[in-house]
């Protein structure tokens, strides 16, 4: 315990020696959770839409309205034909195009019924699906609009009226806020914790102390102990200060159980920090540290269920994501900052989680040469 305490004196030394560093630790992380929910927003809106009416028709102008009130498109001309509107495609210029033929409120009256040609700029794919999706729907709402104002009023209903009322649980206003500062904040501690973890045993062997560790009686259990405890310390004042931030700023405060939030911080931090120091024990170079640690993080990332359902992603996919202990920690925070989640929910994740830790820091140990 007392070699433990001296490793603990110089690791915080180092780090409270270069301020500027522990300054970036602390502020980077938080201006990033202030700025970053701003910027991603998962609502699509202002698509430009580029409009082809070839009936010009009351009917034809009525829709035109309903879609441009809807708030979501942009007009952003009326064309005469389609190759037109196939060029502002082409430049960008559009994000749809919507044909209406000749005869559309005719057929409307008469057969009840009228074809609609959509052409979508597919090449941002999430745009284009959502903008398609969005003007489908105005469509059929559109056509059941009508087809209310031309049925006549009788005593008896003939078909019975399915009415839909939804309740958004947890999230009432269906706030993408709401569903991304907890995950946004899971990401941050991870990268925080998981760099400067990479580059700390490689800058001992860059600057040339780890050979005077190496000789002294120093265990190498010991020595991991004490290159993790500072920065789990500084994990838990982040994740604290990101909590903060996340209440002032976004008015989000953990539903759940707060004390269950911190023990699987705490059970984390041990994982993404050991496995920080696991890569700092293959590398030589705090340059090959972080390209390492970058690749990994890009799958954590990326593969973490924070952008992408785990439910969408292939077979393969999902089962590689059962290793990744981001997705456990982003499930985690939405569980309890959001649903209420307590100690019965979050257990299996806790125990996955803690595997990891013991596994990733025995090999951290194991990996470590040490002279003896």
């Amino acid at each position: 315990m007392r070699t433990i305490k001296f490793i603990l004196q110089k690791e915080f030394r180092q780090i409270f020696r270069n301020r500027a560093i522990l300054v970036l630790i602390i502020f980077m992380p938080i201006m990033q959770l202030i700025i970053l929910p701003l910027a991603a927003d998962y609502e699509v809106k202002k698509i430009n839409l580029s409009v082809v009416d070839h009936d010009h028709s009351p009917y034809s102008r009525q829709l035109i309205s309903k879609i441009i009130a809807s708030g979501y498109f942009r007009l952003q001309g009326y064309h005469a034909s389609m190759a037109e509107a196939y060029r502002l495609i082409e430049l960008d210029d559009a994000d749809l195009a919507l044909e209406i033929p000749s005869g559309f409120e005719r057929n409307l009256i008469r057969e009840g019924e009228q074809q609609l040609l959509i052409a979508v700029n597919a090449i941002n794919g999430t745009k284009a699906g959502l903008g398609g999706a969005y003007l489908a729907d105005i469509l059929l709402d559109y056509h059941h609009g009508i087809l209310l104002e031309w049925t006549a009023p009788t005593r008896f209903e003939p078909m019975p009226i399915i009415e839909v009322l939804p309740s958004n649980r947890f999230n009432p206003l269906l706030s993408y806020r709401f569903f991304m500062v907890p995950g946004i904040l899971a990401i941050l501690l991870t990268m925080v914790g998981g760099f400067l973890t990479a580059l700390n045993i490689v800058k001992e062997k860059e600057v040339g102390t780890i050979e005077q560790i190496n000789v002294t009686p120093i265990k190498k259990h010991h020595f991991i102990l004490g290159k993790l405890t500072p920065f789990w310390v500084l994990g838990n004042v982040v994740f604290t200060l990101g909590l903060l931030v996340s209440w002032l700023v976004y008015g989000i405060f953990p539903q759940g159980n707060i004390l269950a939030m911190y023990a699987f911080i705490w059970v984390y931090l041990l994982v993404v920090l050991g496995f920080g120091l696991l890569i700092s024990t293959y590398t030589e170079t705090q340059q090959q540290a972080m390209f390492v640690m970058f690749f990994f993080m890009m799958i954590f990332i990326l593969m973490g269920g924070l952008f992408t359902p785990l439910d969408s992603m292939p077979a393969w996919a999902k089962a590689v994501s059962g290793l990744n202990p981001v997705t456990y920690l982003v499930e985690v925070m939405r569980m309890i900052m959001l649903k209420g989640s307590g100690w019965g929910a979050i257990l299996p994740h806790l125990g996955a989680v803690l595997g990891f830790a013991v596994i990733v820091n025995t090999w951290a140990v194991s990996n470590y040469q040490k002279i003896k």
